[in-house]
């Protein structure tokens, strides 16, 4: 029965990504956000992981969506802003999706061969912190200098210019 359920929750995780990534409005887009990472979550519990479930639900659905939305409050929404970026991004999908497939071509082909399966998950969260915090301890915190680096980006390029 837990197969079922997790097997519903992904199909629910895709659908609402797909679902955040075609919306127009932003606004929308990050609530679908919030229902795929809640699904993702959904997904754990249900296979019994219940320490990456909270995890999921703390760090993604809780404190990234919350810097996404100080972004979205940054962003400039007006409809001339939303006209220049459409036009300005009209073409430039195809580059982005051709690097996504060139990543995950070998992925599922590697899945499709009957690869060998990942390692076993650590079982409490001290092992977690010390995987974390041991040997990945620099690539944490170059992924948090990242996102910093980021929200300052969208803090920079959201604001709103005087016009002469």
């Amino acid at each position: 029965m837990s197969n079922l359920a997790a097997i519903w929750c992904a199909s629910v995780a895709l659908a609402c990504a797909i679902l955040a990534v075609t919306r127009p409005s932003v606004v929308h887009a990050l609530i679908w956000l919030v229902a795929a990472l809640l699904s993702l979550a959904g997904c754990f519990f249900a296979v019994g992981a219940g320490f990456a479930g909270a995890v999921q639900i703390l760090i993604y659905a809780g404190a990234i969506v919350a810097v996404f939305v100080f972004v979205v409050m940054t962003a400039d929404a007006s409809p001339e802003a939303l006209a220049r970026e459409r036009a300005r991004l009209a073409q430039g999908w195809r580059r982005p999706a051709a690097a996504v497939g060139l990543v995950a071509l070998p992925l599922a082909l590697g899945l499709l061969a009957g690869g060998t399966s990942p390692a076993a998950a650590p079982d409490s969260g001290l092992s977690l912190g010390a995987i974390l915090f041991g040997p990945w301890a620099v690539a944490v915190e170059v992924a948090s200098g990242l996102l910093l680096a980021a929200l300052m980006g969208a803090r920079h390029l959201g604001r709103r210019r005087e016009e002469p």
